[in-house]
């Protein structure tokens, strides 16, 4: 780790929260919908045509993000281990992110492909369940392969994340003790499922997820190797499924700084923040950054902490 890379977070909080400037300190870049799995909560599969983008347009849109200020990336899909541009891969877009300055490099993968050689920083694969609860979302004998990858990784680095929904919120015990006892994951991410357009049946009853939330607190303060914060989670209890909204904003009842985050999609759209807000489903937000940066605006130490070990290698 590089001086400069201790000092930027310092010097980007000091513009956001002193200055009051708004200005992202992570991307999101989708480089392709392409995707080999037809999971329960993604519409993705039901596409006619699907976007890829080439490396130049991936350049410009890493060059984009650089200079509105974001220094970590994280790359998604579709999912991403399908990409090519002629004879590239993921790894030489990784490559090219590092080149123009990012400090760190993610991707996301729903880990049915082997993994092992990534260039990446760290890797997040998607896990919604031990067993049968993951392949009743995306699939059977998903699992088997996803467990069979993440062995054989060799990635230092490698966290699952599980979305919490109405199929599968009943294994989450048995999703966190997994992790702790397999030796080749990291940590678990914990969210909850948002009920974009076409999946609202996955929503989460808010008395459950407030219960989940309770468990999930639990476990972490026994030093479980969950990857949310404490002070993030209680944030994420907060949102209950009720319209807070007055003006139709769809407000969550915390302060949000979801521009925190940029998106670039691979139609060529961009974002300056969350889709939630875009299609209203901010009072059911699962996406557990939403609690983390509200945390982080309130100088949440736990929270802060942990941005940084997740963030900074």
């Amino acid at each position: 780790m590089k001086i400069g890379e201790l000092i930027y977070p310092a010097w980007w909080y000091f513009q956001v929260a002193i200055l009051r400037k708004k200005k992202p300190l992570q991307s999101v870049v989708f480089i392709t919908d392409e995707c080999n799995l037809r999971c329960k909560h993604c519409m993705l599969f039901s596409m006619a045509n699907h976007n890829v983008k080439n490396m130049e347009q991936i350049r410009r849109d890493l060059e984009d993000c650089y200079k509105m200020g974001s220094r970590f990336i994280d790359f998604e899909g579709g999912e991403v281990s399908l990409w090519r541009d002629g004879d590239k891969t993921i790894n030489d877009v990784i490559d090219m992110a590092h080149e123009i300055g990012f400090y760190t490099c993610t991707i996301t993968t729903n880990g049915q492909f082997p993994i092992r050689g990534t260039h990446a920083d760290s890797l997040w694969v998607s896990m919604d369940g031990v067993g049968k609860y993951h392949d009743d979302i995306r699939g059977e004998g998903t699992f088997a392969r996803l467990e069979k990858n993440i062995a054989e990784s060799g990635c230092k680095d490698l966290s699952v994340n599980m979305v919490v929904n109405s199929r599968n919120y009943e294994n989450v015990d048995e999703a966190i003790e997994y992790v702790k006892n397999n030796p080749h994951i990291k940590s678990i991410s914990i969210n909850f499922h948002t009920p974009f357009e076409g999946t609202e049946q996955l929503y989460l009853d808010p008395a459950i997820r407030r219960q989940v939330i309770d468990k999930v607190i639990a476990y972490k303060k026994k030093g479980y190797p969950i990857m949310n914060s404490v002070s993030g989670l209680k944030n994420m209890r907060m949102v209950d499924g009720k319209d807070y909204s007055k003006d139709g904003s769809f407000e969550p009842p915390f302060k949000k700084y979801c521009w925190v985050t940029n998106f670039m999609f691979p139609d060529g759209r961009r974002m300056d923040r969350c889709m939630g807000e875009y299609f209203k489903v901010c009072h059911k937000c699962g996406f557990c950054m939403g609690g983390e940066m509200a945390a982080v605006f309130h100088m949440k130490l736990d929270t802060i902490l942990s941005g940084l070990k997740l963030r900074m290698k």
